[in-house]
């Protein structure tokens, strides 16, 4: 593990990818046919944006815009499926 940055707190890299890891099999458990859609791509990358800057609030609700949006989509293909 490296030496923290000054004024930046450690970010808990194994925190981190179990709400990760938590997040991607609640989708695919959820909403199996968006778990790996493009449109959430906008939302993985705003949790990498978070973790990167060891920022725990902004990647927590990155996670929860993820669930928003596998579970929207998932709507929309089911009344597109109708």
């Amino acid at each position: 593990m490296t030496a923290p940055r000054a004024g930046v707190e450690p970010w808990d890299t194994e925190w981190a990818a179990e709400q990760a890891r938590r997040a991607l099999e609640w989708l695919a458990r959820n909403y199996p046919k968006c778990a790996g859609s493009e449109l959430l791509r906008e939302h993985d990358k705003a949790a990498d944006e978070a973790a990167a800057a060891g920022d725990e609030a902004g990647y927590l609700e990155a996670l929860r815009d993820l669930f928003r949006a596998g579970r929207d989509e998932a709507l929309r293909i089911r009344q597109g499926a109708a």
